[in-house]
């Protein structure tokens, strides 16, 4: 069995209820650079180890609030400890925080489907950093020790992205109360009923327009990728109008998407590609199917809700798509 090293900080640091975090991997310093990072948040060390202490360890020895796991590769007897990692996780109420390489990301995704993890793929020091600031933010009652200038800016750019990404979401998923809008997911409108609300007439909606043809969408986004070749590519990222676009064409092809594979659709790095994807399934617009044919793995389709509005947006914008491609 392999030995798991333990840390702690001094009782009475963080001003009261510091929170505990664990810390697994391979790379010595990698894991010693984690642990100053969190240290100097106000979490207090755990367990601390190679991968292998998470795979033999025993399922019952404490994790903490946190656990902070690097797993740029995975054999077998990974994905399986990262699968109960995955149960307890989601039992505990704790909060994950992996880091992987893009050519494991679609087995870890695969692997983390009840726990709601965030997932980096090669992350810098600077965005594993600002996910424990994402950690934080989750947890607004916990009293930190005084931060210094660099995390009150971590801090403050972390609240800047979050807050921009619910923004665009919510305009996204939903408008103004009687505003009409091809993203609105709310209640049935009204115009749906027949008259009176006569049920004996129509409660049905009006038939749903069907969705565009999958080579008119595979135009646009050849257009929209089309300007990196003269301007800055960060100058246009819309990942998650690239995201819609790209799975709409998939459901039209009858074609399953990988997680790895939106992730180079969004336009934008792998990790900032699957916080969009979180928060777009969180906001119903995305569904994660597992792949019965092999439980581990994991594909990104577009809801039924977000089916029928990018139908609605094709069916209103009609022929003027076509004069614009």
């Amino acid at each position: 069995m392999a030995q798991a090293d333990f840390a702690y900080a001094p009782a009475n640091d963080a001003a009261g209820l510091p929170l505990t975090v664990s810390i697994f991997a391979d790379r010595p310093h990698l894991r010693e650079q984690m642990c100053e990072d969190a240290g100097a948040a106000g979490f207090r060390l755990g367990q601390t180890g190679a991968l292998a202490a998470l795979v033999d360890g025993p399922d019952l020895c404490p994790l903490g609030e946190l656990v902070l796991l690097d797993c740029p590769q995975l054999d077998g007897a990974a994905m399986a400890a990262l699968a109960r990692l995955d149960m307890r996780i989601s039992h505990s109420g704790a909060q994950l925080v992996v880091s992987t390489s893009v050519e494991a990301l679609d087995d870890v995704f695969g692997c983390l489907d009840q726990s709601r993890p965030q997932i980096l793929v090669d992350p810098t020091r600077a965005e594993r950093v600002i996910a424990l600031g994402r950690v934080l933010a989750r947890m607004p009652t916990m009293r930190l020790r005084e931060l210094n200038e660099d995390d009150r800016l971590t801090l403050l750019r972390l609240t800047e992205q979050v807050g921009e990404i619910a923004q665009r979401l919510e305009r996204l998923s939903g408008s103004a109360e009687g505003e009409s809008s091809a993203f609105r997911f709310g209640s049935p409108n009204p115009k749906y009923r027949g008259p009176d609300n006569d049920a004996s007439e129509s409660l049905a909606r009006k038939p749903r327009a069907p969705l565009p043809d999958a080579r008119l969408v595979r135009q646009i986004i050849r257009q929209r990728q089309a300007r990196a070749r003269f301007f800055e590519g960060e100058l246009f990222a819309d990942p998650a109008w690239d995201i819609l676009l790209d799975l709409t064409a998939a459901r039209v092809e009858r074609k399953r998407v990988s997680v790895t594979s939106l992730c180079i659709a969004s336009g934008v790095p792998p990790t900032t590609a699957l916080r969009w994807i979180s928060q777009m399934t969180e906001a119903g617009l995305l569904d994660r199917v597992e792949d019965e044919t092999d439980r581990r793995r994991a594909f990104i389709q577009l809801s039924d809700k977000a089916a029928d509005a990018m139908a609605r947006y094709f069916a209103e914008m009609g022929a003027e798509v076509e004069r614009v491609v």
